[in-house]
């Protein structure tokens, strides 16, 4: 069995009109110690087809699995985790969004900061004088908004949660991804909250680094309902008390 340096699991539904044939084939001509695991979330267009096209040119390098009906990114990122932990050897593990709105290549980068001490290492939309971080501003307030609540909810100083680019070493993302999410869209803060459950926030804080990206783009079609953002405080409340829940039973059992 083939051991890959990294695995980039990539959640998609529907991206026939945004999939870049070209950026994937660059990127892994370059990267053949790089697994790309593409999680085709129940689309109805012709997206499975541009996957199995890049596979036939680089068949060790490309994983399809795919999924009957869309279950959101959640479900989608989380199977993707599961099926390469059983079936691959590997060393660190990420998830990127398909608009590649973080590069692949960027994604890869940041994979460089794992190490004997850090385990989790995930991007951050940071606009600095060297970068290029372009957010539709709607977007951006609401999620600067979003951003503040839950760094107040996790009691972490975190910049940005939702930054669609995570990495994993082995065991942490074993641990992680053992049971699936109850949110759709704002697993990320479940992860958060997850790893503050196993190791504390004094060691989360040692093992964990915020990376600021060098180069974010909005992807032109959000797959978020707008609707969406009228869920989502409803959502971070029933994450706030199923991990609050979870964590007064750990005390009391220990």
């Amino acid at each position: 069995m083939k051991h890959f340096e990294l695995i980039i699991v990539i959640p998609a539904h529907n991206e026939e009109e945004r999939f870049s044939a070209d950026r994937h084939h660059e990127f892994l001509k370059i990267h053949p110690q790089v697994l790309l695991c593409f999680v085709n979330d129940g689309s109805t267009d012709k997206t499975i087809n541009l996957f199995r096209q890049l596979k036939a040119s680089y068949e060790e390098n490309v994983e399809i699995l795919s999924l009957r009906k869309n279950s959101g990114k959640a479900h989608a990122v989380h199977f993707g985790f599961s099926h390469c932990n059983l079936n691959f050897r590997y060393n660190k593990i990420a998830y990127l969004d398909a608009d590649l709105s973080t590069s692949l290549e960027e994604c890869y980068e940041i994979s460089k900061h794992l190490d004997q001490q850090i385990s989790f290492a995930f991007a951050s939309r940071i606009a600095k004088l060297d970068s290029n971080i372009q957010r539709k501003l709607y977007r951006f307030i609401i999620g600067r908004c979003m951003a503040t609540l839950i760094s107040f909810q996790l009691n972490l100083r975190v910049y940005d949660t939702q930054c669609g680019c995570k990495i994993f070493n082995k065991e942490l993302a074993s641990q992680v991804f053992q049971e699936q999410f109850m949110s759709k869209w704002l697993f990320d803060v479940e992860i958060f909250h997850r790893i503050l459950s196993l190791y504390g926030k004094k060691k989360l804080l040692k093992i964990s680094k915020e990376v600021p990206l060098q180069s974010w783009i909005d992807g032109n079609k959000s797959k978020v309902s707008p609707l969406y953002f009228f869920r989502v405080w409803i959502d971070l409340i029933n994450i706030y008390f199923r991990y609050k829940n979870k964590k007064m039973l750990n005390e009391i059992v220990d």
